[in-house]
């Protein structure tokens, strides 16, 4: 029994592991995706400015 609840924690500390990796990285490519939405709209509104003078 006791071997069996090892077990469970040792894959428990595992998947917390690999979670706080994946989502480390997943939240930085979201946050570099925010940042090339934000660059993009800029740029379409300078633009649009510029046409119209």
């Amino acid at each position: 029994m006791t071997g069996i609840l090892l077990g469970i924690a040792a894959l428990l500390v595992v998947l917390w592991v690999l979670g706080k990796i994946i989502f480390g990285i997943a939240g930085a490519l979201i946050h570099l995706l925010l940042v090339i939405a934000v660059i993009a709209i800029i740029i379409s509104l300078i633009r649009a400015a510029m046409r119209r003078a």
